[in-house]
C-alpha cells in the first residue's frame, strides 16, 4: 500500500509538472505562432570614415618628407589588379582591381609626394574637347607596377568539438507516457581556417620605363575563418526541448588587401626617400637595410667638416642649439653627449652614430619648424608641392618672380605659420657658415646608384 501510494504522488507531481511547462511554453511561443506576424530585424549604422592600422602612418610620412626635406616625387600607379585570377572564380573573395585603393594612399601622404593618375581615356577626351592641353601637366618621376600575385586557401583547418550527454530513467510512471527517461545532452563544435595573401610592388624610372634595384616591397598576410555551433537538448519522457546557435566569421579579405596596400606603399616611398620609414610601423618594426646602407654610403662620400655639419644639422632638429659651422665645438660635443651618453669625442662621429642621428630625428610639427628655419638661413626656400605649378620655367622669369613674391610669401607664411612653427621661428636661430654643395644635401634623398653618385 505504502508503494502505491508513493508512485502515485510521483506520478501526480511528474503530471503538474509537465502541465506547467507546456503551459509556459505554450505562452512563450503564442506570440509567435501566426505566420502573418514573423519578422526579422535589420541592423542599422551611420556611415565612417575608414580608418586603418596604416592611416596615421602615411600622414606621417608626408610630414617626414618635409622635416628630411627630400626632393618632391612625383609618383604614378600602373592599372594594379589581381593577378592569380582568384577574384573572378570566387565570385569576388579577393578585389579584382586595387588602382584606386593605391591611389588613395599615396594621395594621402601629401607632403613631397606627389600622386599623378593614369587614366589614358580622360587625358584623350579632354584633348579631343579642347578643355587641356599638356603643356602645364606634371611628368612622374617613377611608376608603380604590381599586383596580388599570391592567395592560398586552406592553408590549415582545424577542428574540435565538445559532446556530453546524460540521462537517468524512472520507475513506476504510466504506461501511456512515450518514455520514462530524462535526458541531457551538450555539444559544441568549432573549425578554423586558414588562407594568405601576398602583394608585390616594384618602382620604375618613368623616363626609362626601367625597374629601380631593390625598390620594391613584398608583404604577406594571413587571414582567418571561423565556424563555431552549440547545441543544449532536454528530453523529458519523450518530450524534446532545446536550443541550437551557430555563428560563421571570416576576416575580411578586402580589409586585409587594402593593409597590405597601404604598407607597402609607405615602404615604397619612404625607402625611395632614404626615409627612416619602419620608425611609423610600430615598435617591432625592423630598421630597412636598405636604408641604412644608403646613410653609410652618404656618410664615406663626405669629408670630415661636412659630417659634422650634416650631424649639426640633425641635432639641431633634435632641439638642440648649436652653431653649423663644421666644427667639433663645445657645444657640439655637449650635445652628442646629451644624446648620447657613452660619445667619445676622440672617435669624432662614427658612421654608427650618424646614422642614429640621422634615423631617430622627432616627426613632429615643431620639428617641421626648425626645417624651416634651417632652409631659410642655408638660402633654401622650402620646397611646396604644388601640384598646379608648372614644369619649367624661364630661369630670368623665375628668378624676377622669386623676388617680387619673396616679401609676400614671408608674410603670409608667417601670419599662416602656427603658433608652434611661429615659436620655434622666434628662438635663437643657429649660425651656419659658408654651405658647401655637400652640406646642401640636407637628406639622404633617393638611394642613388654608384654613377649617381
Amino acid at each position: 500500500m505504502k508503494n502505491t501510494f508513493w508512485n502515485k504522488k510521483v506520478y501526480q507531481r511528474m503530471q503538474f509538472v509537465l502541465i506547467i511547462m507546456s503551459f509556459s511554453l505554450l505562452l512563450v511561443s503564442c506570440a509567435s505562432m501566426d505566420p502573418a506576424n514573423i519578422e526579422v530585424e535589420l541592423k542599422t549604422a551611420p556611415p565612417t570614415a575608414q580608418i586603418t592600422n596604416y592611416s596615421q602612418a602615411l600622414a606621417d610620412l608626408g610630414l617626414m618628407t618635409e622635416i628630411y626635406n627630400v626632393d618632391v616625387v612625383k609618383i604614378q600607379s600602373n592599372p594594379i589588379g589581381d593577378n592569380t585570377g582568384t577574384s573572378g572564380s570566387t565570385g569576388g573573395e579577393i578585389p579584382r582591381d586595387i588602382t584606386e585603393m593605391i591611389k588613395s594612399a599615396l594621395n594621402s601622404i601629401g607632403g613631397k609626394v606627389i600622386f599623378i593618375p593614369y587614366d589614358p581615356s580622360f587625358m584623350q577626351n579632354q584633348m579631343v574637347t579642347g578643355y587641356s592641353n599638356f603643356d602645364d601637366k606634371l611628368i612622374p618621376d617613377v611608376v608603380i607596377s604590381g599586383g596580388i600575385t599570391e592567395f592560398d586557401r586552406g592553408l590549415e583547418t582545424r577542428g574540435d568539438g565538445t559532446d556530453v550527454s546524460a540521462g537517468a530513467e524512472f520507475t513506476g510512471l504510466p504506461s501511456y507516457l512515450p518514455s520514462k527517461e530524462i535526458k541531457l545532452r551538450y555539444g559544441d563544435t568549432g573549425k578554423t581556417g586558414l588562407a594568405s595573401i601576398t602583394l608585390d610592388f616594384n618602382l620604375l624610372n618613368f623616363k626609362t620605363m626601367a625597374g629601380i634595384p631593390r625598390m620594391g616591397s613584398v608583404n604577406s598576410m594571413k587571414v582567418s575563418k571561423a565556424m563555431g555551433e552549440k547545441e543544449l537538448g532536454i528530453s523529458l519522457f519523450g518530450q524534446s526541448f532545446g536550443r541550437k546557435g551557430s555563428v560563421k566569421k571570416v576576416q575580411g579579405r578586402h580589409a586585409a588587401v587594402r593593409l597590405l596596400v597601404e604598407l607597402s606603399m609607405i615602404q615604397v616611398v619612404g625607402k625611395y626617400n632614404g626615409l627612416p620609414y619602419w620608425r611609423l610601423l610600430g615598435d617591432d618594426a625592423m630598421p630597412d637595410k636598405d636604408v641604412e646602407s644608403a646613410i653609410r654610403k652618404f656618410y664615406f662620400k663626405l669629408g670630415d667638416s661636412d659630417r659634422i655639419f650634416k650631424a649639426q644639422e640633425w641635432l639641431y632638429l633634435h632641439g638642440y642649439e648649436l652653431a653649423l659651422n663644421g666644427q667639433l665645438d663645445n657645444a657640439t660635443v655637449a650635445a652628442l653627449k646629451q644624446y648620447d651618453a657613452g660619445y667619445n669625442p676622440a672617435n669624432k662621429i662614427d658612421d654608427n652614430l650618424f646614422v642614429r642621428l640621422y634615423s631617430s630625428i622627432p616627426i613632429k610639427e615643431s620639428t617641421l619648424g626648425r626645417r624651416n628655419q634651417l632652409d631659410r638661413i642655408m638660402g633654401q626656400a622650402p620646397a611646396v608641392a604644388e601640384a598646379s605649378a608648372p614644369v619649367q620655367q624661364q630661369p630670368q622669369k623665375q628668378a624676377a618672380a622669386a623676388q617680387q613674391a619673396a616679401p609676400a610669401a614671408a608674410t603670409q607664411s608667417a601670419q599662416a605659420a602656427p603658433a608652434a612653427v611661429r615659436q620655434q621661428q622666434a628662438a635663437p636661430a643657429p649660425k651656419a657658415a659658408a654651405v658647401s654643395s655637400a652640406r646642401k644635401k640636407s637628406s639622404i634623398g633617393k638611394i642613388l646608384t654608384d654613377e649617381e653618385w
